[in-house]
């Protein structure tokens, strides 16, 4: 296989209009690529996109982690901007993770501690 140079996470969504806001807070600003009308990608990393994709049947059953520097803070920021986050708990090994769900009931989970190797 050739060398990956990019890794992709796809989240379907009913309506990429409404999907397309949603994300929009979650990331703080507006797409980097709408490459087709049923499409909008967030690079949140070198090498690594968020896609939000329109797909009715597929929308609802996605499970998204975002590893971040800091869950607390990350927790707080979402919570100012009037996303509905649950509690943080404690996973295993130091890691701490916090749900939340975006309008079509995807589940992000805001991951603290990550690390490459346990």
């Amino acid at each position: 296989m050739a060398h990956v140079e990019h890794v992709l996470a796809v989240v379907a969504v009913r309506d990429i209009g409404a999907g397309r806001a949603w994300y929009t807070r979650l990331f703080g600003r507006e797409p980097d690529n709408n490459p087709m009308p049923n499409l909008v990608e967030w690079q949140v990393v070198d090498g690594g996109w968020v896609q939000v994709t329109e797909d009715p049947r597929r929308a609802g059953h996605g499970l998204l982690n975002l590893a971040v520097s800091d869950i607390d803070e990350g927790v707080r920021e979402l919570r100012e901007m009037d996303l509905d986050l649950g509690e943080i708990v404690d996973a295993n090994k130091g890691v701490r993770l916090c749900p939340l769900a975006d309008p079509d009931g995807n589940t992000i989970h805001l991951v603290g501690h990550f690390r490459i190797r346990y």
